[in-house]
């Protein structure tokens, strides 16, 4: 699967149903060339006028099953939304 493939892909959590967003960039090891995270855009700020300062970081291994529409993620919110690296 390439990676233009996942960016058409819904992220959805789970434990409670929420949409999450779509694929954004992947997270591998260089050495080995193995994808360690999924990178998906964060919540909107105010009514998404302000744009973006967090980012829901996936570990590979929470992903529970890649279908033709969605990938399904078994995560805790609070855990995998970081602020973003390149603000």
């Amino acid at each position: 699967m390439r990676l233009c493939e996942l960016k058409q892909k819904e992220v959805i959590n789970c434990r409670d149903g929420e949409r999450l967003g779509y694929v954004c960039d992947l997270d591998f090891d260089v050495h080995t060339g193995v994808i360690t995270h999924l990178i998906v855009p964060g919540p909107c700020k105010i009514w998404g006028i302000l744009g973006r300062d967090q980012e829901y970081v996936i570990s590979y291994s929470c992903i529970k099953q890649i279908g033709t529409d969605v990938i399904l993620v078994d995560i805790d919110i609070d855990k995998a939304l970081i602020k973003s690296a390149f603000l």
